[in-house]
């Protein structure tokens, strides 16, 4: 998986400390957190087990955690484990990797070395053990200058299994020539069968590096770094250029593995309360003392600075859901800081990035984005600390070509401005705020979380130890500005004033740029063609036919170590919940140690409102916390909610009855998080929104709404696949059509026509009426998280503030979730396609089946996993080429196939059903069954942090009862089941379905008068029937 650029170094620091858990679900011995603690904090430095000596031992009281940094005396690896009274252990080990050519030989080489090893000689172990495992996470990432290969899990004999397959994956992969040219590149005919269709490039990198690019605030983050440190490996595309990929050969991929890949070049990292020393033992027998030291060539050198700044422009596509054709320029001006590795020195970096850039009270939010000359922020934004020495950028997308300098003049005036007033007292508190509430505030994946914001430092030369204590860079802050209150003006000065390190980038749309792009591949595909001789040719064919014969054919994997059914818990781990009735509103209470942190949720149901106004809900919902209320400012607003809360969220909320097809709720979720002694501050801002937001405030409106649209046109190349389920299961059922609205490709064109509108005026009116009819206590129910000593309080605080909600003018007798049955719905098969300028498709085709409640749908489910691992992954992906393809079931009643950066579109279609028809033969084995049964047990057992706790039930109407009886379910699915299922549901050519998919103009829909296709943006496609 490509790893994408990141632009605040501060959201990783809070990352770290957000990701806390508590112990969750844990089938092993018990053991109390001061004792996990204090067995990691006897090891002494210095100190020898199993061929590891201890560095340093650190306590880090703000996290729980007991860290011991450790080196390998043979090959000088180095190891960090993190002690902590968390059962969702983690594993991780990572390379330095430092591409010097735009190939992408370390996203391909990651690929690859996961495609079967010394000890397990089979096709792809690393996707098979998704369904041999009860994995929290698995996975492994490509960034600029690092590969990280991590997974977690909650089961020790789990643990020890993929840390097996890890570990002979990354130091003895096969690197075979058939898995480089799979996974990366290869000449091939069209029809691989057939020797006289045309030749063309495949692989699944290759495709998945044409679908990235696509997107052109990708393109431009790639650019801003090639361009600002141009000199060693940032200057590449790490993913790979399509039109360079081609360029490597799995001679050079094996020569960068044995460079780069090797233990004296390697971070090991693990985590949670199981012991460091088995897994020490286990690295160093079944990995490390096969080794020893070598000196790596990955070093990345100093970049030389600049004397004067530079200015660069390059090119992108035209965007056509722009809502302004003509103000489609981008510009960034970017600075070359500090090495990461100074812990301080980034800290106060990233702090300066979030004073500058985050939030309405933010200088650069006011003079750029308030003034509404762009739609957003320039895609690098901020402090990025991802590269070896960190940078600094600001700018704007979707200007006008005529405002460049106008953004240059803003850019160079906002500085000036901040070095001489310096930021309020308050805006600096809030941002410390922040750091002290994500110290308490507790989410699923900690020990992710930790690597994730370590290894940027680590990979060169940081201490992770010192990383990890936040409070001590919080204290040292603070007498830096106690010492000189002009410290960060002094820092704006020297890294942005006195700074010739400074690139100024722009990027303007070409309407050829598609053409030409497709051009070049062209000549680069001919010129390769040339090259071949006739044997040559014939070679290509029979590689073609030979990769397809080792991609059908069926393997042994009983090398491969797996869990069994009887490995999981058959009973539920149960959430005890309260209920109440305040103010007439239902409320679940929920006991849970927060840590001091009340969690806040609130459903407002939107049974009542107007048909008219349901496409304007997802606006309302982004909008209604960003516009100011009462005497409030947005800026005031935006202060006081970073000063007293974690946050205050509303967003769309749809749900499936759990028995009905037809039933289901819609309305709005709104949320929020605060210390307990900042509960009233809390809800006192919930009272001002709620009764006097401002959608009067036009300007902040247009800002809004403009940032919005682009944000939704920027998410089509990420997530097309998303967009096309939504479109494909819209006229299946009454939830399918709601969901689309919500946040489909009709959302998408809604808000590029509402971006358009030059009096908002309508929409307004139609926003305050939502407002009017959302917020009355005849809409709400309530859920507090909280601890047994918070609660009291916390009740409290919300009966007052539900005293200033509307009251309904009668008596509604209370429910916990309203639904909206839909009796007379009749579901329509449709086929619809979005021709946009993309070089892959994005696919999806959806049938309607049964609620959660319905004993199918436990085998749906488990069908759907199967369908995924055995056939699909086969034939999309191997295959095909495509990034990803496979099958999901979940409690929306929907049964969905989907393929994302897909080359193919009518193969695509033919393999899901295919995929059906295999699936009713029944010809799978009950080892792979269970299989499919893990999978499912991955989703629905993995952690559930303190503060989400009795959510499901709170959001959905699902009991802990209901999970139980479809639990026992899933275990008791057999093969009779599944082929039942599977010709019930999926099979009949006349099952009602629907298709949708994003992409390039094609046969298939030119010349079918079956399909719809979409291109002038209208809506309203979706509503006809």
């Amino acid at each position: 998986m490509l790893r994408l650029r990141t632009s605040s170094n501060l959201k990783r620091l809070i990352k770290v400390a957000q990701n806390r858990q508590c112990r969750p679900i844990c089938s092993r011995r018990a053991r109390s957190s001061s004792a996990i603690l204090q067995e990691a904090e006897k090891y002494q430095p210095g100190q020898h087990i199993h061929g590891f000596t201890v560095d340093k031992v650190e306590k880090v009281s703000e996290l729980h955690l007991s860290a011991i940094k450790l080196t390998h005396d043979a090959t000088g690896a180095q190891y960090l484990h993190v002690a902590r009274d968390d059962s969702n252990n983690v594993f991780s080990v990572g390379f330095r990797t430092t591409p010097m050519d735009d190939t992408g030989v370390p996203h391909i080489l990651e690929h690859t070395v996961l495609c079967g090893s010394d000890k397990y000689p089979v096709r792809d172990p690393f996707f098979k053990m998704l369904t041999r495992s009860l994995s929290t996470f698995l996975n492994a990432m490509t960034a600029c200058d690092y590969t990280v290969y991590p997974f977690s899990s909650q089961n020790a004999k789990d643990f020890e299994n993929l840390l097996s397959v890890y570990l002979d994956a990354v130091f003895f992969p096969r690197l075979k020539e058939f898995d480089f040219s799979q996974e990366g590149w290869r000449l091939e005919h069209e029809d691989v069968n057939n020797a006289n269709s045309p030749i063309i490039f495949k692989g699944v990198v290759f495709n998945e590096m044409k679908g990235a690019l696509t997107s052109p605030d990708q393109m431009f983050a790639i650019h801003v770094q090639n361009k600002i440190l141009p000199s060693h490996t940032y200057a590449t595309n790490y993913g790979g250029d399509p039109l360079k990929i081609p360029n490597l050969t799995v001679e050079q991929l094996r020569e960068f593995h044995s460079t780069h890949y090797h233990p004296s070049n390697a971070r090991f990292y693990t985590y949670g309360d199981m012991p460091m020393e088995r897994h020490l033992e286990f690295i160093q027998n079944h990995a490390l003392s096969k080794f020893t030291k070598i000196q790596p060539d990955t070093d990345v050198p100093k970049e030389e600075r600049w004397t004067e700044p530079r200015e660069d422009h390059v090119y992108c596509a035209v965007d056509p859901m722009a809502a302004d054709p003509n103000k489609q320029t981008t510009l960034s001006i970017s600075y070359l800081l500090e090495d990461i590795s100074d812990t301080f020195e980034s800290f106060t970096a990233s702090i300066l990035g979030s004073l500058l850039t985050a939030g309405p009270t933010s200088p650069f939010y006011q003079a750029l984005l308030d003034a509404n000359i762009g739609s957003d922020y320039a895609p690098v934004v901020g402090y990025d600390s991802s590269t070896k020495e960190a940078t600094f950028s600001i700018g704007l997308k979707g200007i006008s070509e005529n405002d460049v300098e106008t953004v240059k003049n803003i850019i160079e005036d906002t500085f000036d401005k901040v070095i001489q007033e310096g930021f309020p007292e308050e805006r600096i508190e809030a941002v410390l705020h922040k750091i002290e509430l994500s110290l308490k505030h507790q989410t699923t994946q900690f020990g992710l979380g930790v690597i994730s914001s370590l290894m940027p430092s680590w990979n060169h030369g940081g201490d992770p130890m010192v990383n990890l204590q936040i409070n001590k860079c919080v204290d040292q802050f603070k007498k830096s500005m106690a010492e000189n209150p002009r410290f960060l003006q002094d820092k704006i000065e020297a890294y942005f004033k006195c700074n010739t390190h400074k690139l100024t980038l722009t990027m303007s749309p070409d309407s050829e740029y598609e053409a030409k792009k497709s051009a070049e591949e062209q000549v680069l595909l001919q010129e390769k063609l040339n090259s071949l001789s006739e044997d040559q040719k014939t070679e290509v064919f029979n590689h073609g036919i030979e990769l397809a014969k080792i991609q059908n054919s069926k393997e042994d994997l009983s090398c491969l170590p797996t869990l069994k059914i009887s490995d999981i818990n058959p009973e539920l781990k149960r959430t005890q919940v309260k209920k109440a009735i305040i103010e007439s509103v239902p409320v679940q209470l929920c006991e849970q140690p927060t840590n001091g942190v009340t969690y806040f949720r609130a459903v407002a149901n939107l049974k009542k409102l107007p048909e008219e106004l349901m496409a304007y809900v997802p606006l309302f919902c982004s909008v209604i916390t960003n516009l100011g209320a009462g005497v409030m400012s947005h800026h005031e607003l935006a202060q006081r909610e970073e000063l007293k809360t974690g946050g205050l969220n509303v967003s769309t909320h749809t749900v499936l009855h759990h028995s009905n097809m037809n039933s289901h709720e819609q309305g709005v979720l709104i949320s929020s998080y605060c210390l307990d002694h900042n509960m009233e501050d809390m809800f006192d801002l919930w009272t001002e929104i709620f009764h006097r937001a401002n959608f009067d405030d036009k300007n902040t409106l247009t800002t809004l709404i403009q940032m919005e649209a682009a944000d939704m046109a920027n998410s089509l190349p990420h997530h097309g696949h998303h967009y096309a389920m939504l479109c494909a299961g819209s006229s299946l059922t009454p939830l399918g059509k709601v969901k689309e609205l919500f946040g489909g490709m009709t959302q998408v064109a809604i808000m590029k026509k509402i971006a358009e509108m030059k009096d908002l005026e309508p929409v307004i009116n139609n926003l305050k009426m939502i407002a009017h009819i959302l917020f009355n206590r005849k809409n709400f129910r309530c859920a507090l998280n909280t601890t047994a000593e918070g609660l009291d309080p916390a009740v409290s605080s919300l009966e007052k503030f539900l005293q200033t909600v509307a009251a309904p003018s009668k008596a509604d007798p209370a429910s916990h979730v309203k639904m909206i049955e839909v009796s007379d719905f009749k579901p329509s098969s449709r086929r619809i396609h979005f021709p946009l300028p993309f070089p892959v498709n994005y696919m999806g085709q959806c049938l309607p089946t049964v609620p959660y409640s319905h004993r199918d749908c436990a085998s749906l489910r488990v069908l759907s996993k199967l369908m995924t691992s055995k056939f699909l992954h086969r034939e999309i992906r191997e295959k095909g080429g495509a990034y990803g393809g496979g099958a999901s079931m979940g409690t929306s009643g929907i049964f969905t196939f989907y393929s994302y950066r897909d080359p193919n579109n009518i193969e695509t279609l033919q393999a899901f059903k295919s995929s059906a028809e295999w699936a009713s033969q029944g010809k799978y084995t009950q080892q792979e069954i269970d299989e499919a049964k893990l999978s499912v047990f991955q989703t629905i057992d993995y952690p559930i942090a303190p503060p989400s706790r009795g959510m499901t039930l709170f959001l959905t109407g699902i009991t802990d009862d209901m999970k139980q009886t479809h639990r026992e379910q899933l275990f008791a699915v057999t093969r009779d089941d599944l082929v039942n299922v599977a010709q019930k549901y999926l099979l009949s050519d006349h099952q009602t379905n629907g298709i949708a998919f994003l992409g390039p103009e094609t046969p298939l829909t030119r010349e079918n008068d079956d399909w719809m296709k979409v291109v002038d943006g209208q809506p309203s496609y979706i509503h006809k029937h």
